[in-house]
């Protein structure tokens, strides 16, 4: 009785790990499919939307260099001279080690 108990623990533990396994291999192949279909996302020109982002900057090297960091990370820069930061929320919540916005 006690040696039936135990195999058939043994064998529902690893029919577990086997069914586990496949699921886990199955969610790779539809990462990999996925990755695959989508297309190549397009990089932004970060020098022409922060040159268009900083044209009214009274410290416009200042605020290009700032900018060109933060569409580096984020890829994105909000439309317009300033504001409009629910377009790139990456953008948005980025801040400096003293607590405020790092992108203008």
């Amino acid at each position: 009785m006690a040696l039936s108990k135990s195999l058939t623990g043994s064998l529902l533990i690893i029919s577990l790990v086997i069914h586990v396994f496949q699921l886990a291999q199955s969610d790779d192949l539809m990462v990999i499919k996925s990755v695959a279909e989508s297309p190549m996302l397009q990089k932004i020109d970060c020098d022409g939307a922060c040159a268009a982002r900083c044209q009214l900057s009274s410290r416009p090297r200042l605020c290009k260099r700032a900018c060109g960091t933060c569409c580096a990370r984020c890829d994105c820069v909000p439309p317009g001279t300033s504001g409009n930061y629910d377009a790139c929320p990456c953008y948005a919540n980025m801040t400096t080690h003293g607590g405020r916005h790092k992108c203008p």
